[in-house]
């Protein structure tokens, strides 16, 4: 049971109605996440609008869900762990092998750049930013760039959103991301 209201297009605020009927238009349902940050509605447009500087940063869509899987798992957050694999195995068809890895912290055997990516954003979130010259230069070995590095903070600070609005409010998976959940 969520511990915030979980709101619908009648229920919401009316500074976030608009903004969650086009995410129920857009997707024939409405994700439990934006039900929960419609309790505010500058919340509700932060992420929106976070997600679209996200989606057009240096990084690629796949790496972009490289961060957020990891960012997911590494912060307990069930409801994101299933959303982000959904987009990850559906929409970008990303190796079944990658996605596996990611959800279960293990090495990312097939992909060397996701696997440097995946540890950096983790040395992020435990370090709150505080990475080594050492961890830096590990990333930035692997492929990676000062924009990356910007981006993939970015990336972290959308996520932290997302996931700990999720386990403050114990957000309940929809029945349409149920199959992508923790305990597929």
């Amino acid at each position: 049971m969520t511990r915030l209201a979980l709101h619908t297009v009648d229920t919401a605020p009316e500074k976030a109605k608009e903004r969650v009927e086009a995410v129920q238009k857009a997707n024939d349902f409405i994700p439990n996440l934006i039900g929960v940050l419609a309790n505010s509605p500058q919340a509700l447009e932060m992420y929106q609008e976070v997600s679209k500087l996200n989606s057009k940063n240096s990084l690629t869509a796949e790496e972009i869900e490289v961060i957020q899987i990891t960012a997911a798992v590494h912060n307990g957050c069930d409801f994101c762990v299933a959303g982000h694999t959904k987009i990850a195995e559906v929409r970008l068809k990303m190796s079944p092998a990658v996605v596996e890895a990611l959800r279960t912290r293990t090495n990312i055997d097939e992909n060397a750049k996701y696997q440097a990516l995946a540890q950096f954003t983790m040395q992020l979130i435990d370090k709150r930013g505080q990475v080594s010259d050492e961890e830096l230069e590990a990333f930035k070995s692997a492929g990676y760039n000062d924009q990356n590095v910007l981006d993939v903070i970015m990336g972290v600070a959308l996520s932290t959103l997302c996931n700990y609005a999720n386990t403050v409010a114990k957000t309940d998976i929809n029945p349409e991301l149920a199959a992508f959940g923790p305990n597929r």
